[in-house]
């Protein structure tokens, strides 16, 4: 006997054409996007509503492209380019949680600063993962009596004060980074608390085929020289200690090589200009003295 016959996939879960034409376009907009744009910043949309996504395409359409979706296309519309784009494959290891991307010819410390300023009050939900550190004031609370069991709960000490609960220390309720339990959300929604702030989030910058942690657009131009700074100090060592001439070492050679000429002036009878006043001192015993003399009274004083 023969086997039995495959079953037929099922009709609703075969995408139709309108579905693989949205999913087609959808693919060929972000990797247009890559090509169009030069900056990219990698962001994070966790809490963060389409009403307020909605906001910010409208308030930078004229220099910047928002572009969302699931972690899943991102990944195929990357991967089924690889030949074309390998470049982009530095993008996936970010594909994680609930990400998007903004295209921008903007300068992208001052879009990230004004993209910063836009937060959004919220709740704490049950479950989550505090953001920062909440502390309940002490005083009065605008809750009846009848709530104290509530407090007694929660290790709060409070009194009753005017027919109303006072509480009588701060009290943290959690730091961050702990999980937010369901007793302390209950208590923030009594008090009408809103202890935490939602926004984009920025996770990294995208610039031709390389991705940078955003921190680095905190990075001042101070600091910038000083690292350029340290890296021609460490050039130079390494080059004077292995006898490799370079182009950092060179003030260090000719520094060194002067000073060797120096040496060579003051023990001859040869006499540059550059050494003609020491020379002039160490021939004058009591013109050296009297030079040592009023080098060492600002010090003394």
């Amino acid at each position: 006997r023969f086997p039995p016959p495959p079953p037929l996939p099922d009709a609703k879960k075969m995408p139709n054409a309108a579905k693989l034409a949205k999913k087609g376009k959808y693919f060929e907009k972000l990797i247009s996007s890559f090509d169009e744009y030069k900056n990219c910043l990698i962001v994070g949309v966790d809490n963060v509503g389409s009403r307020s996504l909605m906001d910010f395409r409208y308030m930078f359409r004229e220099h910047s492209a928002f572009l969302m979706g699931k972690n899943t296309m991102m990944r195929k519309a990357i991967n089924d380019n690889k030949e074309t784009h390998p470049e982009l494959q530095t993008v996936l290891p970010y594909l994680k949680g609930n990400v998007g991307f903004i295209f921008t010819t903007m300068d992208l410390k001052e879009l990230r600063d004004l993209i910063s300023t836009h937060k959004v009050e919220a709740a704490a939900r049950a479950g989550s993962i505090a953001q920062c550190t909440v502390v309940v004031p002490a005083g009065p609370t605008g809750m009846e009596p009848q709530m104290t069991n509530f407090f007694q709960t929660l290790n709060i000490q409070t009194k009753i004060v005017k027919a109303q609960i006072e509480i009588l220390n701060d009290v943290t309720l959690f730091v961050k980074g702990d999980k937010v339990g369901s007793s302390e959300v209950a208590l923030l929604d009594k008090l009408n608390m809103k202890p935490f702030t939602y926004g984009i989030e920025f996770h990294g910058i995208y610039q031709e085929g390389s991705v940078f942690p955003a921190d680095v657009l905190d990075i001042g131009e101070a600091e910038l020289l000083a690292r350029f700074r340290e890296g021609i100090d460490a050039i130079a060592a390494l080059s004077l200690a292995t006898d490799y001439p370079t182009q950092a070492a060179m003030p260090h050679y000719v520094a060194n090589g002067f000073k060797e000429i120096m040496h060579l002036s003051l023990g001859s009878d040869y006499t540059i200009k550059e050494v003609a006043k020491i020379k002039a001192l160490l021939d004058d015993p009591e013109a050296l003295a009297a030079a040592a003399a009023a080098a060492a009274a600002p010090a003394a004083g």
